[in-house]
C-alpha cells in the first residue's frame, strides 16, 4: 500500500491519477500510523515552504517523515521540504538531504517560475558534479525531458543524483538511502515520468 501524505498543500489529483494508471493501491492520509505502515510513501505538494513546514509540524509529521524506513519520494515542494532549509520564508526543513533550497536567479532570458519541459541529466552534471546511479532511472536514458513548475530549487550536494540547469545547475533528483526527491513533476511528465514512478514503486 502507498501512503500519499496530505498536508493541505494543493491538488493531489494528478498524483492520484498517475498511481491509478500504474495500478497502485494508495491512501491519501495524514495519519502517522498509516504512513509508518505503508510500503511506499509519497510527499507531493505545491505552495510556500514555511507554510508547508508549519502544516507538517501541526500534524506531527515533521517528526515522523525523517524516521521512515520504507522508500519515500518527495515531489516538487515535497522534495524541498526534505532539504536542510529553504530560502522561501526562511524555513527550517526536515534535514534529510544535504541541500539548501534557493530562489532561481531568473533574468531577462530566464523567467521565474521555471515552467515547462527541461532536460534532466544523470550521467554527468554541469561544472564537474558527478551524479550517482539511481534506481529511479532504470530503463531511461540521461537527458530525458521532464516537466517543471517552480521558483526555488535545491543546491547541488552529495545527495544529488541528477541535475538540470536553469541559470544555475540545481538538483533535479536527490537520493539518500531510501529517501528520494524530484524537483520536476513525474506525475505530469508523460511516459518518462510514469516510468520513474514505476521504478520507485518497484523498490
Amino acid at each position: 500500500m502507498i501512503a500519499v501524505i496530505d498536508y493541505d498543500t494543493g491538488n493531489l489529483r494528478s498524483v492520484e491519477n498517475a498511481l491509478r494508471r500504474l495500478g497502485g493501491e494508495f491512501v491519501v492520509t495524514d495519519n502517522p500510523a498509516v504512513i509508518r505502515s505503508a510500503d511506499h510513501v509519497l510527499l507531493p505538494g505545491v505552495g510556500e515552504a514555511s507554510s508547508a513546514m508549519a502544516k507538517l509540524r501541526e500534524r506531527g509529521l515533521a517528526e515522523v517523515i525523517p524516521t521512515l524506513t520504507q522508500p519515500v519520494l518527495g515531489i516538487c515542494i515535497g522534495m524541498q521540504l526534505m532539504c536542510r532549509r529553504s530560502e522561501e520564508g526562511d524555513a527550517e526543513c526536515l534535514g534529510i538531504f544535504g541541500a539548501d533550497v534557493l530562489k532561481l536567479p531568473g533574468g531577462e532570458a530566464l523567467k521565474v517560475p521555471h515552467m515547462g519541459w527541461d532536460t534532466v541529466k544523470w550521467d554527468g552534471a554541469p561544472e564537474g558534479v558527478s551524479a550517482r546511479p539511481s534506481p529511479l532511472f532504470n530503463g531511461l536514458e540521461s537527458g530525458a525531458y521532464l516537466y517543471y513548475v517552480h521558483s526555488y530549487a535545491p543546491t547541488l550536494c552529495g545527495d544529488t543524483v541528477a541535475v538540470t540547469s536553469y541559470g544555475v545547475p540545481f538538483s533535479a533528483v536527490l537520493q539518500r538511502d531510501y529517501f528520494f526527491g524530484t524537483q520536476f513533476h513525474p506525475e505530469k511528465s508523460g511516459a518518462m515520468g510514469e516510468r520513474i514512478l514505476k521504478n520507485f514503486l518497484e523498490l
